[in-house]
């Protein structure tokens, strides 16, 4: 199999051994309820909790609000770091910062923590050095880490160590994909023990890297995951193969053993691996009576995500004519001087619509502006975010619904627009599109809080929700 070019999807599948034949999600569940560990997830955006329902969520950090939460019986925690819209220096210095409150926090309680730093399945992110900063703070600097960006909602399949993303029935290897042309965190291979490679700058050569194939998940079982995972040296790498959930409960069956045998790890993965390691079933979709207010106001959706099918959802939203568009230029807000006048013309275009009922979405222009380096482009971003917060707190009534549309946008709105402290993840509205109930704290408590990852969905997930959430006259 090329490592470059792409491949049918459904011939690859087809053609890959059978899976492993016991379903084991209800044993990794007893182990969770009996087990004196807590299922901590770290997530760089809030997209993360695209798979689990029932689980809190905190925006904040301190050594009592995580006490707090290690005490309730959830059977994970997930806490909003935002930390791919940082500077690399700045998302280690927060990790080391949250390693140590989970330590402190940790003490406290009596409570056994097992942490898992979620992040894109398409490979952006903060690697490794958001993941050594989270063990230094710890105090576990020596953990193996296991890459696991195995998604199934989003159609990211790990197989022969190549991660691919699914795109019009074809798996395209990651690293041919718009996500790899990220301004900040793009990379050459798709290969993930050459990936990890790349991003070590060597310091973790391929050759070192542990391979969980789908051979060990799909004939060997449990028991020859676990003797992999055992013999993983200190502060060394692993990856994993997976094309289906059940690859997930092998691994995790496995891990498991490896763990009563006294080996601990830490992770970097995406959503799907956390569902399973949490023990949480699966759960139907939303309905749209669920995630509505009581009111004739308009719903508002705030699109700030600049990937291709982001801006392809976007257009095919606006195509429909039943949103009112309220577009903001992004030169207008990085230039001081016209920045105010523009944000002030959005925040009454938005009142007006929503006030009369329409579903309005307000989004930035589509072509992207980037700097001459990594540190420009964050802070390009963070002008931009800035303003579409801005815009968020000029509401001036509460819009029947709120759908934000990518991972550092839909960050801002919730802690700095709507003032989020902690929500619970209520499901999904879609496949791998959460939503939260924001808590009491919030500018509007109890609301349903759309959370749509940039890289998720077909071309018409923006406007099947709308025409979901729509009033009905």
């Amino acid at each position: 199999m090329s490592m470059s070019a792409s491949i049918p999807t459904t011939g690859v599948l087809d053609g890959l051994p059978p899976e492993w034949p016991e379903y084991l999600l209800p044993f990794i569940q007893a182990q969770v309820r009996s087990s004196k560990r807590k299922i901590v997830v770290l997530d760089d955006d809030p997209t993360g909790t695209q798979t689990v329902h029932g689980v809190p969520v905190l925006t904040t950090w301190t050594v009592e609000a995580i006490a707090g939460e290690l005490r309730d019986r959830a059977e994970a925690l997930y806490i909003m770091t935002n930390s791919r819209s940082l500077t690399a220096a700045a998302a280690d210095e927060l990790g080391r910062d949250i390693g140590a409150n989970l330590a402190r926090a940790a003490q406290q309680t009596g409570v056994e923590l097992e942490v898992i730093s979620r992040s894109d399945s398409t490979l952006r992110g903060h690697f490794p050095g958001e993941v050594n900063a989270l063990k230094l703070g710890l105090g576990a600097p020596s953990l193996p880490c296991l890459l696991i960006p195995f998604f199934l909602e989003g159609g990211r399949y790990t197989i022969g160590d190549v991660h691919y993303v699914a795109e019009d029935k074809q798996l395209v290897p990651a690293a041919r994909t718009p996500y790899a042309r990220d301004a900040v965190f793009g990379y050459r291979r798709s290969n993930l023990r050459r990936w990890i490679e790349e991003k070590t700058k060597g310091r973790a050569p391929a050759e070192h890297v542990t391979t969980i194939t789908l051979e060990d998940l799909r004939r060997g079982g449990p028991e020859s995951v676990a003797d992999k995972l055992a013999a993983m040296a200190p502060k060394s790498y692993g990856i994993v193969n997976a094309a289906a959930y059940r690859d997930l409960e092998v691994l995790v069956t496995g891990l498991l053993r490896a763990e009563a045998a006294d080996q601990s790890f830490i992770f970097r993965t995406a959503a799907s691996f956390v569902r399973v390691r949490a023990g949480i079933a699966p759960r139907g979709l939303l309905r749209g009576d669920e995630l509505t207010a009581a009111t004739s106001h308009g719903g508002l959706f705030v699109v700030g995500s600049y990937v291709p099918k982001t801006t392809t959802q976007l257009t095919v939203l606006l195509k429909n004519n039943v949103t009112a568009a309220v577009e903001i230029a992004v030169h207008s807000l990085l230039v001081e001087a016209l920045r105010e006048k523009e944000i002030r013309r959005a925040v009454e275009a938005v009142n007006r619509h929503i006030r009369q009922g329409e579903d309005t979405v307000v989004f930035t222009s589509r072509k992207l502006v980037t700097g001459t380096n990594d540190e420009d482009n964050l802070a390009i971003g963070h002008q931009v975010s800035d303003s579409l917060i801005r815009i968020v707190h000029g509401l001036d009534c509460q819009p029947r619904y709120l759908v934000a549309k990518g991972g550092i946008t839909s960050s801002d709105v919730a802690t700095r627009g709507l003032g989020v402290q902690r929500a619970m993840v209520m499901g999904q509205v879609m496949a791998g599109v959460p939503v939260w109930r924001l808590g009491e704290e919030a500018r509007y408590p109890g609301m349903a809080y759309i959370v749509f990852p940039g890289n998720v969905g077909e071309d018409n997930a923006l406007a099947i929700i709308q025409e979901r959430l729509a009033r009905r006259t």
